[in-house]
């Protein structure tokens, strides 16, 4: 009577399977700057170890691939190593039965167009070009080496006021990042070998909400030089505060009516409140940085001009134009860019969308902004058309969770075709999409997607709103001797355009539409570069002593998240949606920090950087 039974799952089984689950936490945790040659030849060991062992390429090559590759990271192999190893992953990857023995030699082949030139010194010195980075990870990670442990273990002794102090060091914006930062510390916080990341962002938050005035620092003794910073922006302030404190007269050049850049002009009331952001202005102003708004560079006064008036010139403007859909009536009243509705919003000129129907192209945070934005202005429903799907929106996961929540309808799989235009308005009606079918994954991992053979159909709406991306308006300075790639200044790694004098450049002026955190740190390093520039070598340091680890179990324990305001009625209401966390909250995340900067390899290196 046991011709089938029911099988349950063995208990070595439910191990391993909790093996591997631990085995995935540690690698998405995995820090920057390991040897890749050591990490590529563990991956290997652990596809060899899942070879059925049927196929002799899968069962026998691998087992030869990691012998090879072992030689070579302890440094005995030779250069014809490095040419075997290549040969025999080609012949793996065109022979093996199976995804095992395939994507393992293909693994290899790739590591060896990556970083040869490490194998290389492997062999030839016995060293690692990369060398080890890995002492405190979020710290690491984060833009502008904010130091996350110590914040944190400040937070957590209820010293609110040197936390931000703290983080001031490195970025003089706490309070909007704070808020809307996209935490890039939290992918590789280690933390997520346990349970998972730290909600370092949240913490944060907490800080400045909770943490009252402070008197800014006492500046340095004045150089004289005098500096001038085009862009209001974060990139541009925080470059005008480190200057300041370092003793530098800075002029900011501003375009609008306000300071904020995007983050004003960009960032909707209910993810940053106004007064968030002007808390941070004002506290870089009350150093003595000055401020010449309304005024256009490239128009109202040259980049000529200020270069012969100033010591030296950082530029940091924004990328404030939009991109185009490229199609037949975009240009009807009634299609927006995602950039014009939201400066719109911010200098209180929103269009009147009561009881319209909305259609919002594009995947990202600002197209989450521009639909919850709709909502908030009127609109009877708003469809979020995207190309991928879901899965592949480059927007935060929560934002797009919230914009749902809300009422946004998320119509993926489908791309924009063309606009029909009403015949006697020529107001744009109907948006006609053209469903797309999903397909090859690129070299970056992100899944490309393939016109589908069904028919476009139109989606009817009374608005289009454009949110494909922005780009910075750099032709004013073309003629000014500023030589750009890809529309985008030419700026080295040091901010300096080579060539200009005196001229520096960074954020979405070098990089394109970059984060907050991204903009903050080139003015970080803007700032140091030209102060060595103009000849000194001031160090910015907190004075905050840090409290030692607390030699205490941390046992796995659930992440704390920031909750939501339920809103019964969205129209009109620009208030807040995002909970800060409660103090017994707080105190227990601030309790699952691993203090990276006391343990482990963060220690070996002498923990944190009291000063840059």
């Amino acid at each position: 009577m046991e011709r089938l039974v029911i099988e349950t799952p063995e208990e070595g089984q439910q191990v391993l399977e909790q093996i591997g689950r631990r085995f995935k936490k540690r690698i998405s945790a995995s820090p920057l700057g390991l040897c890749p040659v050591d990490m590529l030849l563990n991956y290997l060991r652990i596809c060899h170890a899942q070879s059925c062992g049927k196929c002799s390429p899968c069962r026998i090559g691998l087992w030869h691939l990691t012998e090879m590759l072992e030689t070579i990271r302890n440094g005995t192999g030779d250069m014809e190593t490095i040419d075997l190893i290549e040969k025999t992953a080609d012949i793996i990857r065109v022979s093996a039965d199976c995804a095992i023995g395939y994507e393992a030699a293909n693994m290899v082949l790739e590591g060896m167009q990556g970083f040869r030139k490490d194998m290389e010194e492997h062999i030839k010195r016995g060293r690692c070009l990369y060398g080890i980075e890995q002492a405190i990870p979020c710290t690491a990670v984060c833009p502008a080496h904010v130091d996350v442990p110590g914040y944190i273990s400040l937070v957590k002794a209820g010293r609110y006021k040197d936390a931000v102090r703290l983080i001031r060091k490195d970025n003089p914006f706490p309070a909007v990042c704070g808020y809307v930062c996209e935490h890039p510390c939290e992918k590789r916080c280690r933390r997520q070998m346990v349970d998972d990341s730290v909600n370092i962002c949240g913490i944060k938050r907490y800080a400045v909400d909770h943490a009252g005035d402070i008197p800014v620092p006492q500046c340095a003794p004045s150089t004289g030089k005098t500096v001038a910073v085009i862009g209001g922006g974060p990139g541009g302030l925080t470059a005008a505060y480190f200057l300041t404190v370092m003793g530098h007269e800075v002029t900011v050049y501003e375009q609008r009516h306000h300071l904020g850049g995007m983050l004003r002009y960009g960032i909707p009331d209910y993810r940053l409140p106004n007064d968030i952001l002007d808390r941070d202005i004002q506290y870089i102003l009350d150093t003595g940085v000055n401020v010449i708004l309304n005024t256009n560079i490239g128009e109202d006064m040259s980049i000529d001009e200020l270069k012969a008036k100033y010591d030296a010139v950082y530029m940091s403007i924004g990328a404030h134009d939009d991109k185009k859909l490229k199609l037949a009536g975009e240009d009807a009243p009634n299609v927006y860019s995602a950039v014009e509705l939201l400066r719109a919003i911010g200098e209180d000129e929103a269009p009147n969308l009561k009881g319209k129907k909305v259609v919002v192209v594009g995947g990202g945070n600002v197209a989450m902004d521009a639909t919850r934005s709709t909502l908030r202005l009127g609109a009877s429903s708003v469809t979020c058309v995207y190309r991928r799907r879901i899965a592949d929106m480059t927007a935060l996961p929560e934002e797009i969770a919230e914009a749902q929540a809300e009422g946004v309808k998320i119509r993926t799989l489908l791309a924009p075709d063309h606009i029909e235009l009403d015949k006697k308005t020529k107001r744009a009606k109907a948006l006609w999409v053209q469903p797309q079918l999903i397909s090859l994954i690129g070299q970056d991992g992100r899944t490309s997607v393939r016109k589908a053979e069904e028919k476009a159909f139109p989606i009817e709406c009374d608005y289009i709103i454009v949110a494909i991306g922005q780009s910075i308006h750099s032709q004013p300075f073309e003629g000014s001797g500023l030589k750009l790639k890809h529309g985008v200044i030419a700026a080295e790694s040091s901010s300096f355009v080579p060539g200009s004098g005196n001229v520096f450049a960074g954020g979405d002026a070098v990089s394109g539409p970059a984060t907050v955190i991204r903009a903050v740190a080139a003015g970080k390093v803007a700032a140091n570069n030209i102060d060595y520039f103009l000849g000194y070598n001031h160090v910015i340091k907190s004075g905050v002593e840090v409290p030692d680890p607390q030699m205490t179990n941390n046992p796995p324990c659930g992440r704390v998240n920031l909750t939501s305001h339920m809103i019964d009625n969205i129209e009109g209401n620009f208030d807040l949606v995002s909970i800060g966390m409660t103090p017994q909250g707080v105190k227990q995340e601030c309790g699952r920090c691993l203090r990276c900067d006391h343990f482990g390899f963060g220690s070996f290196r002498g923990g944190r950087k009291i000063q840059w």
